[in-house]
């Protein structure tokens, strides 16, 4: 979004800029569309923020209900709770959900909450752009869900339940012969659909913070989140292509008589392994990255000090991201790789451990000698270093070629990546969660409730997860609807299956006591933390606008500098406010019908595009021969949404603030 303030030196001294002579009519605020359609038409960055981690939070609480359904059929042997072919949608849909569905847009959530408050910016660059990512991560989410309603209705019965091919969707299983009905199509053009919405929300992100920084916000000054947060918009743009071709592929293997994963036409399903996890071993770093982020923000607020080795985690950060293209082949140490290839990505998966323990050890250095504060979040906080560091333990294990051989599909795997993405990535975005929640909604969580959830939380991951590791040892393989009760498996599920029940109480603690904290929570000031970004020096909730003036950043904890310097950043700020009146306010963008027409449309042309070969029914009677014409409608209104997006312009309207703070829009003028 365009910046309409006076140019200004690195010191964020304001320059002397000729006053325009523009008219305007001025009118008080709020005319903007509120209720649900100002929901629909939002650019702003917080309102996107706020539901993308709404239906991200949905989605999680979806994915844990599939994980109980899962744990309860393995409760006891020779269950038949529920089917085989249920149980295999249930595993396929908890992994693709968990990944895409919560905690990608968990992360993605606060990008958008979090990066231009913390860079001191009004908004990101592109804020129709960023609607658009938004809907269209909806579309995605629906074509990948949609399938459940075979469950419900008859008139879904032609998609053959869920996904079932696993979250990996290893070849052969995606071919027409193992898979025929609909649902894999719509896995795969679900899954592209989620990687256009990551791709173009990345490229927003990595604009905004290359582009939007304060004055005086060097890189070297940057908040560890934000730091983070651009080397995963990087990862993501880098490894988000490798899947797609993937994803092409298995389309045209089985659409269009290709041969790519089909072994009988010459083709070769490990191609598609090596293709998946290009991607898939960056996607842990772009699901782990973030939460690092956090954490790296709420220790230091909670240990009442500076972050120990500022640029060590930075540049520890960039290393992870680079080394986590050069690992993806351990997921295959047993497909006969060869010796040199399985040595090679041994030692490579061997050293990336190296800047993840350097990180660890930086947050072990922050806490000590600290005047440590144990509030809810820091909580999180310390249970994320424990359990992480429990899952790249067993993670280094993994390197070493021989003993993956023993554990790999084994159930000692399932521990390992629930420790490092749930004792790990979710533990950090609960601290997250709790940490900015009065931030953005202007009300405290009781610390009672929030240390009660976080013990039962914690309790019962370990009691979950943790005698999988014996399990796996013991020999259970991975993705087994069922088991003898003569092979030594049974205490052991026994015991996970309680403590998921237990996780899944504590789960619904915390969020319960969110909800309820919404509406009768001890409301707050814009500190209550005593914290250190700039995202703290504005009221709670933020107003539209982000910040009165854009603030000028002299020293890497900027709002606890601010908070010792007050008299000379009250005269900066009022230098910047004289200056962007005289330059007519500030600008705003307006809302837009258009980012969401688009991404219907897109939901339109796909989902037909995945029934193509099948006629349109309506009551049980033949309408249509093919889906055909509907594909095409739905591309013909994504393409109008988009060129009457484009005709749009960088039209807006600008705000003015007045000695006694109070808001008033003006609209005409120049920008």
């Amino acid at each position: 979004m365009a910046q309409a303030i006076a140019k200004s030196d690195y010191t964020g001294k304001p320059h002397a800029p000729a006053a325009p002579k523009q008219t305007f009519e001025l009118i008080a605020r709020p005319t903007a569309k509120t209720g649900l359609v100002g929901w629909l038409t939002t650019v702003d960055h917080k309102k996107i923020g706020m539901m993308y981690g709404g239906f991200a939070i949905m989605f999680f609480l979806i994915g844990g209900l599939e994980a109980l359904m899962i744990r309860t059929q393995l409760m006891v042997p020779n269950n038949r709770f529920i089917s085989a072919q249920l149980y295999n949608e249930l595993f396929t849909m908890h992994g693709t959900t968990m990944i895409f569905l919560a905690v990608m847009p968990l992360n993605a959530a606060f990008f958008n909450l979090l990066i231009p408050l913390m860079i001191g910016a009004r908004d990101v660059a592109f804020p129709r752009l960023n609607t658009f990512s938004l809907w269209v991560w909806v579309v995605g989410a629906i074509l990948l869900n949609v399938g459940w309603l075979t469950h419900f209705s008859d008139a879904f019965k032609g998609f053959g339940g869920a996904p079932d091919i696993g979250w990996f969707g290893y070849a052969p299983l995606t071919s027409k012969i193992f898979t025929p009905d609909i649902s894999t199509d719509l896995w795969v053009l679900g899954l592209q659909v989620l990687g256009l919405s990551s791709i173009v929300a990345s490229l927003n992100f990595i604009v905004t913070i290359i582009n939007m920084r304060a004055p005086g916000l060097t890189m070297m000054r940057l908040p560890v989140f934000v730091w983070m947060s651009l080397v995963t918009s990087f990862l993501l743009i880098l490894a988000l292509p490798a899947i797609a071709i993937a994803l092409i592929e298995v389309m045209m293997d089985r659409n269009f008589g290709t041969s790519f994963f089909e072994v009988s036409g010459g083709g070769q399903p490990i191609l598609w392994q090596h293709l998946f996890w290009v991607f898939g071993h960056p996607e842990v770093y772009i699901l782990i990255l973030p939460p690092m982020g956090y954490v790296s923000e709420i220790l230091p607020t909670f240990s009442r000090k500076p972050l120990f080795g500022y640029p060590i985690v930075v540049f520890s950060g960039v290393a992870i991201g680079f080394i986590g293209f050069g690992v993806w082949s351990h997921h295959m140490f047993t497909t006969g790789m060869g010796t040199i290839a399985t040595a090679a990505f041994a030692l490579a998966t061997m050293a990336i451990a190296v800047p993840t323990g350097v990180k660890i050890f930086n947050w072990i250095g922050t806490l000590w000698g600290g005047r440590i504060v144990t509030r809810t979040p820091m909580l999180f906080a310390l249970g994320f270093i424990w359990m992480f560091m429990l899952g790249g333990f067993s993670g280094i294990m993994h390197s070493a070629a021989p003993a993956d051989a023993q554990q790999q599909d084994s159930y000692f795997v399932i521990a390992h990546f629930h420790y490092v993405l749930i004792g790990g990535a979710t533990f950090a975005l609960l601290a997250a969660i709790h940490f900015w929640f009065p931030k953005f909604f202007g009300r405290m969580v009781p610390e009672f409730w929030g240390k009660l959830s976080f013990w039962i939380i914690f309790t019962g991951f370990n009691a979950t997860f943790f005698p999988m590791h014996f399990l796996g040892l013991n020999g259970m393989p991975r993705r087994t609807w069922t088991y003898d009760a003569n092979m030594g498996w049974n205490q052991g599920n026994m015991f996970a299956t309680w403590g998921a029940y237990l996780l899944g109480v504590g789960i619904f603690t915390y969020f319960a006591v969110l909800i309820w904290s919404l509406f009768k929570g001890q409301k707050c000031g814009n500190d209550p933390w005593d914290a250190r970004t700039l995202e703290w020096s504005i009221p709670s909730p933020p107003p539209e606008h982000n910040f009165d003036a854009i603030p000028t950043v002299h020293a890497r904890d900027g709002w606890w500098y601010e908070k010792t310097h007050k008299e000379e950043i009250a005269k900066e700020k009022a230098a910047h406010m004289q200056a962007e009146e005289s330059h007519g306010g500030i600008h705003m963008p307006d809302q837009s019908w258009y980012p969401l027409v688009a991404s219907i449309g897109l939901l339109i042309a796909t989902y037909n595009f995945a029934q193509l070969r099948y006629p349109v029914t309506m009551f049980g009677n033949q309408v249509l021969a093919s889906h055909l014409p509907l594909a095409i409608t739905g591309g013909v209104i994504m393409v109008l949404g988009l060129y009457l997006w484009s005709l749009e312009g960088p039209g807006g309207y600008h705000l003015h603030i007045d000695k006694d703070g109070k808001v008033k829009e003006s609209r005409g003028g120049a920008h």
